[in-house]
């Protein structure tokens, strides 16, 4: 389980730090990170800023809560708040991953696009692997 949490808590920084990144105009990659609507380019929302930066915060949260819950920061023990954490985490995962079954998860109909087409490949896989470690850090 300590791999799968280490990996699990780097991915969670990385992707917080590109959230960090694309919230103070980094364009790198935005291109293939926003669905589209179906028949053109034309994205189906605009994140701003502050949504984009408390994404990032939210992910950082999510990664502590690995870090408690499995118990490596002596710090702070596991206790029901983690506990709780970890189920908020494994189930708003699992969501992610399954979709609005419109433009996001596994269950999406619009698969035209490049945001379609790496969320069938990285992005929900990403979210049932995280999904995952949440559910096992509670057994």
């Amino acid at each position: 389980m300590f791999i799968l949490s280490l990996v699990s808590v780097g991915l969670l920084w990385l992707i917080s730090i590109i959230h960090i990144y694309w919230a103070f105009g980094g364009e790198w990659g935005t291109g293939a990170v926003l669905p589209v609507k179906e028949g053109s380019q034309q994205v189906v929302f605009s994140p701003r800023k502050w949504g984009t930066l408390c994404v990032a915060i939210l992910l950082l949260s999510a990664s502590v809560i690995i870090l408690v819950q499995g118990g490596y920061i002596t710090a702070f023990p596991a206790s029901t708040y983690s506990k709780v954490g970890c189920i908020i985490c494994a189930v708003v995962f699992s969501i992610r991953a399954i979709g609005d079954f419109k433009y996001v998860g596994f269950f999406k109909t619009i698969k035209h696009s490049q945001f379609a087409k790496n969320d069938t490949k990285l992005y929900s896989p990403l979210c049932v692997f995280l999904g995952f470690v949440y559910f096992m850090l509670l057994l």
